[in-house]
């Protein structure tokens, strides 16, 4: 079984080898004398004096160095970084900001500040193209909300990645209290020329939820942040603050759709959930599986998602008798912390499972493809049907682990915590379950 374990881990690392980023940035961007192609738009560099890039997000590093290999020499390009780590070989001409996450730190604070600066002062021939990708809500962020400081917004924060929300409503609540969010940037840069690039790790159709969508429009309305907060009793969670804002005459609408500020802005996927299962899919058929796509347990609890990806698994295994069988599943799940263990959604989906696969030739593995699980140093976590045994013979429960919210202890203490380090992608958490024959 331990070869099995192996396996997954493979497909999980040759997923990611696959995905390179500044390589896909140079398939998808096409430059042709002074003109920029991104799928059916056209710019003119010719025609602006410069170009500021504003880049948000765990891929954020990759991202700039694939656009900076495109943009001819000739024209200035400044620009402002905000990631979780710093670059390998800093680019002249841009500022550098290691934001926290999943909880703002003081260069998130700053980085969103340089940024308002930036685009509020730019020419009127400017372009300026943005590039987002995962983790940009914590790694960028300043408060719309007077009077609130950097403890209150890392409370906020908080309260929001712990009471158990959908990342989406989590996102909802953060596009209102932000100044940067939910089409805000876009609103500070006029009516300069806009390009979004995204390596996203949200479902299509909801893009405003990448980084809190600071270049779109919001969808969503102050109405369905006052449900938000009630339905996870946010409201005493929050630093009194932010729940007066909540009640006054100033908590405002975002940008909707037909403001003036996204005339001359476009959005474009780079990188998103197709790439990655079909990525995914291809690495899995070439050890040999018979492979299945699934994203129908985004945001569902970690258990209810755990059962009904397993019983997928044996009834494409019956569809399939004789072979090795592999599902592979996307998106995020929803864990919220019960406990004050180390651990993350990743570990604790597979922690899951343990008990349900025991003595079964089945293994899981579900890690995130930016390399991080919650607040522990993984990525995520591989079990297979021996790992419940051997965490006994460990004096481990997984119901036990499961309830402290320690997954990464249960697995790093049998050796099954899968450990990357930052990854420069972010295309969401990526979950891989094998069955032998």
């Amino acid at each position: 079984m331990a070869a099995r374990k192996q396996i997954a881990r493979e497909i999980f690392r040759d997923t990611l080898t696959s995905l390179d980023i500044p390589r896909v940035m140079q398939r998808k961007l096409e430059l042709a004398g002074s003109q920029l192609t991104i799928e059916k738009r056209n710019i003119d560099l010719a025609a602006h004096s410069s170009v500021v890039v504003i880049a948000i997000g765990k891929a954020a590093h990759p991202m700039v160095a694939g656009l900076i290999s495109i943009l001819p020499s000739s024209i200035p390009i400044t620009g402002i970084v905000a990631a979780p780590t710093p670059p390998l070989r800093p680019l002249p001409n841009f500022r550098y900001f290691i934001g926290g996450h999943p909880i703002p730190n003081e260069d998130s604070w700053n980085s969103a500040k340089t940024t308002l600066e930036l685009l509020q002062s730019i020419p009127p021939r400017t372009l300026v193209v943005f590039l987002l990708s995962g983790g940009g809500s914590a790694l960028s962020e300043l408060p719309l909300v007077p009077g609130m400081a950097l403890d209150d917004l890392r409370a906020v924060n908080q309260a929001l990645v712990t009471c158990g929300a959908p990342i989406d409503a989590m996102n909802t609540v953060r596009r209102h209290l932000s100044a940067i969010k939910g089409g805000r940037l876009a609103v500070a840069a006029g009516g300069a020329t806009q390009i979004t690039l995204a390596v996203t790790d949200v479902p299509e159709g909801h893009e405003h939820a990448l980084a809190s969508g600071p270049t779109l429009p919001d969808p969503t309305t102050t109405s369905d942040v006052l449900k938000i907060v009630q339905e996870y009793s946010l409201r005493e969670k929050f630093p009194p603050v932010v729940s007066r804002w909540l009640d006054s005459a100033q908590f405002s609408e975002t940008p909707k759709p037909g403001h003036p500020a996204f005339q001359h802005a476009s959005f474009h996927l780079l990188l998103g959930m197709h790439d990655l299962f079909h990525t995914a899919h291809l690495c899995a058929e070439a050890h040999g599986y018979s492979c299945l796509c699934d994203n129908s347990t985004d945001d569902w609890p970690v258990e209810k998602a755990s059962n009904a990806l397993l019983n997928k698994l044996q009834e494409w295994r019956k569809e399939n008798p004789g072979r090795r069988v592999a599902l592979i599943a996307d998106g995020e799940v929803s864990s919220p912390v019960t406990g004050k263990g180390i651990g993350g959604r990743n570990s604790a989906f597979v922690l899951s499972c343990v008990e349900a696969i025991s003595g079964m030739h089945i293994t899981v593995l579900s890690a995130g493809t930016d390399g991080m699980d919650g607040n522990s140093p993984a990525a995520g976590a591989v079990a297979d049907g021996q790992t419940l045994d051997r965490g006994r013979a460990h004096q481990l429960e997984p119901s036990a682990s499961f309830r402290e919210s320690d997954a990464y202890t249960y697995f790093h203490t049998l050796g099954d915590a899968i450990l990357t380090g930052p990854t420069g992608n972010n295309l969401r958490d990526l979950r891989i379950l094998l069955a032998e024959p």
